[in-house]
């Protein structure tokens, strides 16, 4: 009997010990997968800081650099023989130099060369390696004063802004851009007119055009380049021919 009791306890303690180690390894197999998981966590969480922090930096970086672009042109801006001329944001006001008269779209040839002179320089800055690529497009905004009818006034600012684009385009002008400059007012350049919103103090003062610089947001695809027929029509649309 004795011996009967001693076998069955040692049968016993067998199955016993068969069920423990299936136990266990479940346990560790459930602590290792949490493990793995929070490792997994970790990763994917600096993975997405890096990435952040990578898209934060690029983004000042864009915005140093059209800073610089603007502060560039500034620059060129502030010589005495453009006195007038400001940079506000990204958009350049010519003041005195393209003020025009009174239901007029014409300016004097002195001022023609003086905006050819300076756009010359601008067209340099926003031509280079480091803003080029940013620039979507140039918008030339005429505007007109609030005196006349609103129609009347909206076809003059435009008017006034396609002057502009005749003055930098004349090919036959003393002091014209190079060819290559002209290719880029033509390919970047684009006109618009604002009737007499944003009026300023004086009504000569609302006479004005301005160029705003369109710049792309970070991430944003550069427009497709299309291919103008190029022309070198020096002849201005808003003239008459002589008779």
């Amino acid at each position: 009997m004795i011996f009967t009791g001693l076998r069955r306890a040692r049968g016993g303690g067998k199955r016993d010990d068969a069920e423990k180690p299936f136990w266990i390894s479940f346990s560790d197999l459930m602590t290792a997968l949490m493990v793995l998981f929070m490792v997994a966590m970790a990763a994917a969480i600096m993975v997405i800081t890096q990435g952040v922090h990578r898209l934060e930096q690029q983004k000042i970086e864009r915005d140093a650099t059209l800073k610089s672009c603007m502060d560039d042109i500034a620059a060129l801006s502030a010589q005495r023989a453009y006195s007038g001329v400001a940079v506000r944001g990204s958009s350049i006001e010519f003041g005195s130099i393209a003020e025009f008269s009174r239901a007029g779209h014409t300016l004097p040839d002195e001022r023609k060369e003086r905006i050819r002179q300076l756009m010359s320089g601008v067209l340099e800055v926003a031509r280079s390696a480091k803003c080029e690529p940013w620039i979507k497009n140039i918008v030339v905004d005429g505007y007109a004063s609030q005196e006349g009818s609103y129609l009347l006034n909206l076809n003059l600012s435009l008017q006034r802004s396609q002057r502009m684009l005749c003055v930098l385009l004349d090919a036959k002008a003393a002091n014209a851009l190079s060819e290559a400059e002209r290719k880029f007012v033509r390919k970047k350049f684009l006109v618009g007119g604002s009737s007499f919103n944003a009026v300023k103090e004086r009504p000569e003062e609302s006479r004005r055009v301005e160029f705003r610089i369109d710049f792309r947001e970070y991430g944003e695809k550069a427009p497709e380049a299309v291919e103008i027929p190029w022309d070198d029509d020096a002849r201005c649309p808003l003239d008459k021919p002589a008779a």
